[in-house]
């Protein structure tokens, strides 16, 4: 197999979290993923072995702190210590989907600001650079001293929806603290926007929903970035058919899929669900209303780019 980077000290290495996306993306970049072992003693600990040379070389390691969560993070830190004993020229930690990340501020007294946490984490065990995709809030890029590239899904999931070639589309969002993500989608497919609206009428009183903006005999695309439980995609698909849209679909970077998500967006009017492969969908979760987008190309160009040393901001959009 030819390897573009045979004669660059390049390494690609996967975790337990998303193999197939590492391998993917060590496709698109003609090159083997690194040789590496994990193992987990009886107890729980986890040790890995790096079993190839990377003395001087830029390393690159895919993770996905998704679930189980807490596993996938400590075995990314121990990952990281083990290559930072090697001698590497860089550790690059490519996380498509950060773990925490809804945990970016102290909504009230004496909660932890747990995105940071992680951040320090990552740092303090020796990553040199974050590639990661739509951050829940931009802002944990700042929790970082390191070069954190931030990629965008927005771009890939609106190319879909285009060729798809709907008509009288418009573009939703959840709540009004999605309405810029919303609001970008719409810019890509030239097409207007609405708003889910919840409220309470009283203190404990029936939450009430109302749409902001027209739906009626439209095609709806609800976008979020993170469909966890499904409650939120669910609920806004039928406020949006009770409001007169003609059908509803969804889109999502990330699909956590948690409790009941699944028999939830079986259960609702929703007309499909796009999400990528930030975090991978299991057979137990594979339902034919769910369409999995492959991030691959854009990890391998941000990597290309990043190992190059050539601008990656293009990429952010």
């Amino acid at each position: 197999m030819s390897n573009q980077y045979q004669d660059s000290p390049i390494k690609l290495f996967s975790l337990s979290s998303n193999p197939a996306l590492a391998e993917e993306v060590a496709a698109n970049l003609g090159m083997e993923l690194g040789k590496s072992v994990v193992e987990q003693f009886s107890d729980g600990e986890i040790q890995i072995h790096i079993e190839e040379s990377i003395r001087g070389a830029d390393v690159y390691v895919i993770q996905s702190t998704s679930d189980p969560v807490n596993h996938h993070i400590i075995e990314l830190l121990i990952m990281i210590d083990a290559l930072k004993r090697s001698s590497p020229q860089t550790i690059n930690v490519v996380i498509p989907y950060y773990g925490y990340a809804r945990q970016d501020r102290k909504a009230s007294p004496r909660e932890p600001i747990a995105a940071k946490l992680v951040a320090d984490l990552l740092q303090r065990a020796g990553a040199t650079r974050i590639i990661s995709l739509d951050l829940h809030a931009s802002q944990i890029q700042g929790f970082f001293n390191i070069p954190v590239d931030q990629l965008a899904g927005i771009p890939l999931l609106s190319d879909y929806f285009n060729t798809k070639q709907l008509s009288d589309v418009v573009i939703v969002s959840p709540d009004h603290g999605s309405a810029t993500r919303a609001r970008q989608m719409a810019d890509r497919m030239n097409a207007p926007i609405a708003i889910v609206d919840k409220r309470r009428s009283a203190p404990n009183g029936v939450e009430e929903t109302d749409i902001v903006g027209n739906v009626e005999g439209k095609t709806a695309i609800i976008i979020d970035d993170i469909v966890d439980t499904g409650t939120r995609i669910t609920q806004g698909t039928q406020a949006l058919i009770d409001h007169g849209a003609k059908q509803v679909y969804a889109c999502s970077t990330h699909p956590v899929l948690s409790g009941l998500a699944i028999e939830k967006l079986q259960a609702s009017p929703l007309k499909e669900l796009v999400v990528t492969n930030s975090i991978p969908i299991y057979e137990e979760k594979r339902i034919a209303k769910i369409t999995q987008l492959s991030i691959a190309p854009l990890l391998s160009e941000a990597i290309t780019r990043v190992h190059e040393q050539k601008s990656v901001s293009i990429l952010f959009d």
